[in-house]
């Protein structure tokens, strides 16, 4: 992993591999950002000249290296893009920030220290930069040789922070968040990108256990033969195709200041060939990242303890392998979830809001203020919203927005959804209470309404589909890998501080 640490030194004057400064578009050409005056005035003042002329502009994401003149400690310095300059007095928007130190960090792979001398101006700043930089240098390699053998490199190993008041308490505490919050989601990224062969629901919940003795979370099972006992039919009938048995994990974070109790339910398909109604050559080759919403889950559970926050959160995984076999469920069974509800099976790919139907129905007895289950849900919310926008859908239009506020916030992106209930018609069933499948058009929202049929009454509740953000199959981008993105998990923990302060009504 990564270190961060926060330095007094001056970007002209510390040692190490590159030092990173910011460019952004300016109205006549590229204007070297606040952080940089050490390494401009060792430019003789022209070094948005001197990117100018190799063709930098300043635009998002853009990394230039140049080797450093004398009187910098660093032999290169690396500027990369923040997009347009602010105006006037205006501070440089944070998502930017964020983003513009995982292009840096990335463009450092095989770099031992980096000194990051990118504009800042408020503690926000500092753990804007400090995310992005710890996010950007992830790399998943646990499945290849040594460096040495294969000529892969390894991340950058020490990100120093510059301009970040090592010995104010703000400070120290937004990297100390920091830090904590981009190994959790840097763990939720290996679980996602790691191979469905290997992660199984039981080897999950192994990882799930482990983590929870290490960090003070109460962790409990369910295996396939207390999920029978217990009637978690949708959990069991989603996994009865698999050698590899489902398992129901509940993780109990408690504060002894906690007044508020949040749940957190995760869809854990660890992977999803669509079971007997099989998907098609060229859809089944990402689905280990059919998880996505339980590493999520199990993320922010996790993170909320290592910060200590003062909110009871409970994390739900709800774990299964949807395979075709003989003892698979067919279209046409019927299940008898843990609701007692039934459910008609007209697709057997239409499995996520099984197991997480039965999840948010256990999460309800428990009567929390609110329950929030992420997915990667539906393919039609991928088509609404594109590959970087999660859906929020909710019970509760001021939490839905809420919700939506929290990810601007944390920089990510999500759009509020409805769930308009002439849809709920096309799920009914003339031989069960309800049918998986509705109408094929919103079909993102008909998921929607099929889980709220699960919730408790009178309890709050949102749904994030994270289809399109949870896995990105492209090139890598500002702080965002090839793969298992971690999506959601900065809006979840948001969500549990913003609850520990009674900021959500």
């Amino acid at each position: 992993m990564t270190a961060l640490t926060l330095s007094t030194a001056g970007a002209a004057t510390l040692r190490a591999d590159a030092v990173v400064v910011g460019v952004a578009k300016g109205a006549k050409g590229p204007v070297v950002a606040p952080g940089a005056e050490a390494v401009d005035q060792a430019f003789d003042g022209k070094l948005a000249t001197v990117l100018e002329t190799l063709g930098a502009s300043g635009a998002e994401g853009e990394v230039t290296k140049l080797p450093a003149p004398g009187g910098i400690k660093a032999p290169v310095v690396l500027a990369v893009g923040l997009g347009s300059a602010p105006e006037q007095d205006d501070a440089y928007d944070t998502e930017a920030l964020r983003r513009a130190a995982g292009s840096a960090a990335r463009a450092l792979t095989g770099s031992k220290k980096a000194a990051f001398a990118l504009p800042i101006e408020a503690v926000e700043d500092a753990e804007a930069i400090a995310e992005g930089a710890l996010l950007g240098a992830y790399a998943f390699t646990a499945y290849q040789g040594k460096a040495d053998e294969n000529g892969a490199r390894k991340p950058l190993a020490e990100v120093a922070l510059l301009g970040a008041k090592p010995r104010d308490k703000a400070f120290k505490a937004a990297a100390e968040r920091a830090i904590a919050l981009t190994e959790e989601i840097n763990r939720a990224r290996d679980l996602i990108n790691t191979p469905p062969n290997d992660l199984t629901p039981e080897a999950f919940a192994a990882i799930a256990t482990a983590a929870g003795k290490e960090h003070g979370v109460k962790v409990q099972v369910l295996d396939e033969k207390a999920l029978a006992k217990g009637g978690f039919g949708g959990i069991l009938g989603v996994g009865q195709g698999s050698q590899n048995p489902p398992r129901l994990v509940k993780l109990s974070y408690t504060h002894s200041k906690g007044a508020r109790n949040l749940a957190l339910v995760g869809k854990g398909i660890t992977y999803d060939s669509g079971g007997i109604s099989l998907k098609p050559a060229g859809h089944n080759e990402t689905m280990k990242c059919d998880m996505s919403g339980a590493a999520a889950v199990f993320a922010a559970v996790v993170a909320a303890a290592r910060l200590g926050l003062a909110v009871n959160v409970t994390g739900w995984l709800a774990l299964a392998e949807n395979m075709p076999s003989g003892s698979a469920t067919r279209p046409g069974d019927v299940l008898r979830m843990y609701s007692g509800k039934t459910v008609e099976v007209l697709n057997t790919d239409a499995e996520g809001r099984l197991v997480l139907a039965d999840a948010l129905t256990k999460a309800s007895e428990e009567n929390p203020d609110a329950i929030v289950d992420v997915a990667t849900l539906t393919g039609a919310m991928v088509l609404a919203l594109g590959n970087r926008t999660f859906g929020i859908m909710s019970n509760d239009d001021a939490f839905r927005t809420s919700i939506h506020e929290i990810a601007e916030e944390v920089g990510e992106a999500s759009w509020p959804m409805p769930l308009p209930s002439d849809l709920r018609k096309g799920m009914d069933s003339p031989t069960a209470d309800i049918a998986n499948m509705g109408e094929r058009m919103g079909g993102g929202l008909v998921a929607g309404l099929f889980l709220k049929e699960f919730v408790g009454e009178g309890i709050t509740w949102a749904h994030l589909d994270i289809a399109g953000p949870a896995f990105h199959e492209g090139a890598p981008y500002g702080y965002t890998p090839k793969g298992g993105t971690g999506s959601s998990v900065r809006t979840l923990v948001k969500l549990a501080e913003r609850t520990a302060a009674g900021d959500l009504g």
